[in-house]
């Protein structure tokens, strides 16, 4: 895990699940301080990573979201992931079901 720091520490991006025979891995980013939502941070952390980890050979990135989450949503697109499926009612946030949004980049499709 790596810490993203903007004059302190703001939130955090991971790669896990690697599997190196089919050359993928899934990723997770978090952005703690609200204060930093919305200005291109996670954006940012996200080529980053993504720039590094397809440096080294993999091929494919995968990444699940919530439906409701637009913002983070509208982050992946920037980078080049597209929508690949629906997971319906997958998570149960504050007594209720939400349905998780499956994306993935390619190497070759990295948005820097």
């Amino acid at each position: 895990m790596e810490a993203i720091d903007v004059k302190g520490f703001i939130g955090h991006i991971r790669f896990f699940g690697l599997d190196q025979h089919d050359q993928r891995a899934s990723l997770a980013i978090g952005i703690e301080d609200p204060a930093y939502l919305g200005k291109g941070y996670g954006s940012e952390a996200i080529r980053l990573a993504l720039s590094y980890i397809f440096s080294i050979g993999l091929h494919r990135i995968s990444v699940r979201v919530l439906a409701s989450n637009g913002r983070a949503i509208a982050s992946y697109r920037k980078c080049g992931f597209v929508i690949e499926g629906r997971e319906r009612e997958a998570a149960f946030i504050d007594g209720r079901w939400q349905d998780d949004i499956l994306m993935g980049v390619l190497d070759r499709e990295l948005r820097i």
